[in-house]
């Protein structure tokens, strides 16, 4: 991997607090913000979000299709 140096303008405070974030995670400014806009990107190439992706399995039980309850709620409601 080529790595590019890039120059941002941020606000001294903000510089100051990024940094203290990522000493404190053991990490450096550059490879916190460089994980982040990968993690973004990479969203907007997958159809279902990481957090999506971890919620997966974690409800037990009959498998009930989203859009049956759904109109089951909105029955009830509007009652």
């Amino acid at each position: 991997m080529e790595e590019v140096k890039l120059t941002l303008k941020l606000s001294k405070k903000t510089i100051e607090k990024g940094k203290n974030y990522a000493r404190k995670r053991k990490t450096s400014l550059s490879r916190m913000i460089e994980n982040y806009l990968e993690k973004i990107t990479q969203q907007e190439q997958d159809e279902i979000t990481p957090l999506v992706k971890n919620l997966s399995g974690v409800l037990k039980g009959e498998r009930m299709e989203y859009k049956h309850g759904y109109s089951d709620f909105l029955e009830r409601k509007y009652k």
